[in-house]
């Protein structure tokens, strides 16, 4: 919910008012986003986008993080005349140069102009006082990478579902009002104690991940970013759309590392040359199917923003044509291992193949070393996910199985 409060209508409505019921008008965003470099003074734009907060009302708890400009603190808010609140504070460290401030302040000026329930809401500002702050609503369970993690494989379809329609709802407002985010992934959506997902992270000078690719024109998240946005800086909304589908591949992975441990350079050139990720394990084909549309080389075949809520939507209200793309992928003929020989065919077959390397440098070379081995240790092999595991240990079963059938080896 926004808290904003709502201008009182018109003198023409009043006189009206004998009529008609009195309608409301909200001032909690606008239509189309200014973006705050327009502005001259920073603290101008500041003024027309945000509240400031006396810091008197505010009660900072503990530190839950840290950021591009400072630690971001768990807290309360209680405004006068108003329940107390949980908050979470961004603060500005000290020390920080003039144009750390103008940037922190500019994030604050564009979250300012947001309104809707899959967006981050700005509380307000404190910018009269050291140090500066800004003030946004709690997010309980943090951001939806980490969330994702903690909760590999517990949460359902229709969960996974309903949070990526949250966030896809959140980057369609926020195309609508013609701004571009740039760096949409898990790492920068936030999530309620409800499992709502809410598109976070407006700094117009983001602390990337740590192997952001370094341009001209400044860092730029590889695995992420559009191709047209990384040879050519051409960031749009159809952009957004291939970044939100590897935020759909991450969501449905449990926040696997996209393109896994690929270097930069080679997640560039195989992308280049038409290489899309996978299906994640148990990964509906219609959810992939939306991955793919997303990550059309043509910018403008991507679908909007619009029409993926529209798709989700369908799938969600008719959770049938989930189940019954899933059980075109459990239910696949059988592997015939007798026409597969080496490591690196093996785990392809179960597009497990980001582990090959791992498995080679083990001394896992063919099929006849797996199904003469103890199982190996996954762990020590990088495999991390519990779905990946048992995917892995159930194809080692039927190889060791097949394997003994078709030539009698002791196993």
């Amino acid at each position: 919910m926004c808290h904003k409060p709502y201008n009182t209508i018109s003198s023409f409505m009043l006189f009206t008012h004998v009529l008609v019921s009195e309608v409301d008008l909200p001032t909690c965003g606008q239509r189309v986003y200014i973006d705050p470099s327009n502005y001259n003074d920073p603290e101008e734009a500041l003024r027309n986008f945000a509240k400031e907060l006396d810091k008197r009302w505010l009660k900072l708890e503990k530190v839950i993080g840290g950021g591009e400009f400072g630690d971001v603190y768990k807290g309360t808010l209680k405004r006068p005349g108003e329940n107390t609140i949980p908050v979470a504070i961004k603060t500005l460290k000290q020390g920080s140069t003039s144009k750390n401030r103008g940037d922190f302040l500019s994030e604050a000026s564009v979250m300012g102009q947001f309104c809707d329930p899959n967006v981050i809401f700005l509380e307000g500002v404190v910018s009269k006082t050291h140090p500066l702050m800004i003030v946004t609503e709690f997010m309980s369970n943090g951001s939806l990478d980490n969330f994702l993690k903690k909760m590999d494989s517990k949460l359902s379809l229709i969960q996974l579902m309903g949070m990526a329609r949250g966030i896809a709802s959140g980057m369609k407002y926020l195309s609508e009002m013609n701004f571009v985010h740039r760096d949409l992934a898990a790492r920068n959506i936030l999530v309620t104690e409800t499992l709502v997902c809410k598109v976070a992270d407006f700094g117009l000078s983001r602390e990337l991940e740590d192997s952001a690719y370094e341009t001209s024109g400044g860092k730029i998240p590889v695995r992420w970013t559009a191709p047209e946005a990384i040879k050519y800086r051409k960031f749009s909304t159809s952009s957004d759309v291939w970044s939100y589908g590897i935020l759909l591949w991450e969501t449905f992975s449990f926040a696997e590392r996209p393109y896994w441990d690929w270097s930069n350079f080679e997640v560039m050139d195989r992308v280049e040359t038409g290489y899309r990720l996978p299906p994640p394990m148990s990964c509906p084909k219609v959810i992939h199917q939306i991955m793919l549309e997303c990550w059309d080389a043509d910018r403008t075949k991507r679908p909007s923003f619009a029409l993926i809520v529209k798709q989700l939507d369908s799938l969600i209200r008719s959770p049938e044509k989930l189940k019954d793309n899933q059980s075109v992928i459990q239910s696949k003929p059988n592997i015939d291992y007798s026409e597969i020989t080496t490591v690196e065919e093996w785990l392809g077959s179960i597009k497990m193949g980001q582990y090959t390397e791992h498995f080679k440098q083990a001394g896992y070379r063919d099929l006849q070393t797996i199904a003469e081995s103890e199982e190996p240790d996954l762990d020590g092999l990088g495999v991390k996910l519990i779905g990946h595991k048992n995917k892995i240990r159930k194809s080692i079963r039927e190889v060791k199985g097949k394997l003994k059938r078709e030539t009698s080896l002791p196993v």
